[in-house]
């Protein structure tokens, strides 16, 4: 069973990551981190990686609930978002499961809240897609 949700899109890297970004904000999300895995690989390592930066998505609301009703949902928090290149230049917008994660918990308080947020995720690659379709179509 698969542990992500994802599309994948051609365009520029940089524009995906911003119009990732912005889907997220839309759904409510903020990001509380963004990891640039190629560059830290370089720097820490002397690595080549593939472009590849996990962008660390909360909404305020919904973690606050979560964490109302397991405290230590925080352990899962925040959501990670992953944007990466493949080899054929297409670009991968991968997000966690909610459910699959919040399956952790075993507890079936959460299964609304993961369910929001699945939703949330979904609309979010579909914003993405309908982006870079339109982009594709001009």
């Amino acid at each position: 069973m698969g542990y992500t949700i994802q599309t994948s899109v051609s365009g520029e890297f940089d524009e995906i990551v911003d119009v990732t970004i912005a889907a997220l904000e839309d759904e409510g999300f903020g990001v509380l981190c963004d990891i640039d895995v190629q560059a830290t690989l370089e720097e820490k390592l002397g690595e080549n990686f593939q472009r590849y930066r996990i962008l660390g998505a909360c909404n305020p609301a919904l973690a606050h609930e979560g964490m109302g009703e397991e405290i230590e949902l925080g352990a899962l928090l925040p959501c990670n978002v992953i944007v990466y290149e493949t080899d054929d230049g297409d670009v991968v917008v991968s997000a966690v499961d909610p459910q699959q994660l919040v399956g952790i918990a075993d507890n079936e308080a959460l299964d609304s809240i993961a369910t929001e947020v699945s939703d949330r995720f979904e609309r979010t690659l579909s914003a993405v897609d309908d982006e870079f379709a339109a982009a594709s179509e001009a």
